[in-house]
């Protein structure tokens, strides 16, 4: 028996393949599920029609999402962390911020398209892949700058502590 597939069948072929198989496994298996048709020349032409039609609107989809690729390609995220007195960020910059930082330049992003690969915990330049759609990913530039406020408020923490052995001495002094 001759059929066209309609998906890819494992072990049989792909997707628009012409295969032959035996009668009782395209009768009972291939057409109930849905995976395959008679081979005649009207499904063929059927099948061949539908399949221009899904190719162009895929080649649309393509166009649109490398159009996106573009814009992004030309931004350039930068992302102020806070970082302690070694030098070590706390907490981590995440999809969801890098989303939230294109969106504020004109570029709307779901966040799971975004693909960090490690946790980025230390200042610099990061190449970070955006997976758009299968055929089409696009790299943003992040730049991870430390933030030096949370060392700064550590000395001013440290400087009345310092200061407060002296205030008991004076007081210590005085009775």
């Amino acid at each position: 028996m001759k059929l066209l597939l309609k998906e890819d069948v494992d072990g049989l072929g792909f997707c628009g393949d012409e295969v032959e198989v035996k009668d009782g496994y395209g009768r009972n298996f291939l057409i109930p599920k849905g995976k395959a048709l008679l081979a005649t020349p009207n499904n063929l032409k059927a099948f061949n029609h539908q399949k221009r039609v899904v190719q162009s609107k895929v080649k649309k989809v393509i166009a649109t999402v490398q159009a996106i690729a573009d814009e992004i390609a030309k931004v350039t995220c930068t992302v102020k962390k806070k970082v302690g007195d070694t030098g070590k960020m706390f907490g981590s910059v995440t999809a969801q911020e890098i989303a939230d930082l294109l969106k504020v330049q004109g570029v709307d992003i779901d966040r799971r398209k975004i693909q960090i690969a490690e946790p980025i915990k230390k200042a610099g330049e990061y190449k970070i892949p955006v997976k758009l759609h299968s055929a089409v990913t696009a790299e943003i530039k992040l730049v991870v700058e430390a933030e030096q406020e949370v060392a700064a408020s550590a000395e001013e923490l440290s400087e009345p502590a310092a200061s407060a052995p002296e205030a008991e001495q004076e007081k210590e002094a005085k009775e």
